[in-house]
């Protein structure tokens, strides 16, 4: 039996987009997580498909156009995925031939933190071999902390202004720290400027925001991502708008505030008041078994565990990300115990 209703997330994730879309115009979504192959997702949610995004996405294909963005540094220093051994270069130009035989548009490839470097003219000409546009945006001093700064001719009206015709943008990278968020905070600010309605939105998958902190799916999470040290958390900002309890993560939770003022600036009112209000997360509506879930997330926790202490001890991971993940693991236990009693 299936403990996850992957037709049934589907539509809900489709109709959150729509909704926002409808109340918003344009609608940049910042994609959290992998595109294509999510096997931790599926893993740890039996019967979730791990190409479920991209079966949202190809459904509205006719509303949708995507940016891919990559940092000018990840390009001159040839930084690396690890589960594939390709170039963050490689894995976008791969990105956008998938993208392609869905008969999905790339509108473009934005180089993020951009700098006049050969190796980044390279990637350019390789883009444009492809027939993809490219666009640079830049190092902001004082980002993100000085709002009128960033929202300002000498802040992101010095980006290039990406040239989009639909209203469903989905911002995508081949790995993080690409520079998404900041790309979509550039767009909003220049669409303003040139009298277009657009707004902002997160695709996550994990943590679940209405599972609990201590769900094993999301410590799942906590334990895929040791080697950040990053920590689930209670939205104390959902919490203390709403008296409602949500998960979100540590990063999201600092950078919220800012985030929160950025967006005012540009909309002219406050609409998001948590970092939980900026996702589009449907995962725990679409849990049918939470025990078999459960279950599956504890196993996977035990086998990152070991892969962890495998590359621990041949000096690839760091002895904090190894503490965290004897944490996360004792924990794991604990409740996996106290759930199989």
């Amino acid at each position: 039996m299936k403990a996850f209703d992957n037709n049934k997330y589907k539509e809900l994730q489709k109709k959150e987009l729509k909704d926002r879309m409808e109340r918003f115009g344009r609608l940049y979504v910042e994609v959290g997580g992998k595109l294509f192959d999510d096997n931790h997702a599926a893993r740890v949610l039996p019967g979730f498909e791990p190409n479920v995004k991209m079966q949202v996405f190809s459904e509205l294909a006719s509303e949708l156009e995507v940016i891919f963005c990559i940092n000018a540094n990840d390009i001159i220093y040839k930084k690396m995925r690890a589960d594939n051994n390709l170039s963050y270069g490689d894995e976008l130009l791969r990105l956008t031939d998938a993208m392609n035989d869905l008969g999905i548009s790339v509108c473009g490839v934005v180089i993020t933190f951009y700098v006049n470097d050969p190796l980044v003219f390279e990637f350019e000409q390789k883009c444009k071999a492809k027939n993809l546009s490219v666009y640079h945006t830049y190092f902001i001093d004082h980002y993100p902390q000085n709002i009128d700064s960033i929202l300002s001719k000498d802040g992101f009206g010095k980006n290039d202004h990406i040239l989009v015709t639909k209203n469903l943008v989905l911002v995508a990278a081949p790995g993080a720290n690409s520079g998404k968020m900041q790309t979509c905070m550039s767009q909003l600010y220049n669409d303003k400027i040139n009298g277009i309605k657009s707004f902002y939105a997160k695709y996550e998958t994990f943590p679940v925001w209405n599972l609990p902190l201590d769900h094993l799916v999301n410590i799942a999470y906590e334990m895929a991502t040791a080697d950040l040290l990053d920590q689930n958390v209670v939205d104390k900002f959902h919490e203390e708008a709403y008296g409602e309890f949500a998960v979100n993560y540590n990063r999201d939770e600092a950078a919220f505030p800012i985030m929160r003022d950025m967006l005012v600036g540009l909309m002219g009112k406050e609409i998001y008041k948590s970092p939980t209000d900026m996702g589009i997360n449907n995962v725990g509506y679409a849990i049918v078994d939470d025990f078999a879930v459960q279950k599956a997330a504890f196993e996977e926790i035990a086998k990152r565990h070991e892969k962890h202490l495998a590359r621990f001890e041949n000096g690839t991971f760091s002895e904090e990300a190894m503490n965290r993940s004897d944490e996360l693991m004792q924990k794991a236990i604990d409740i996996y115990e106290n759930l199989i009693k």
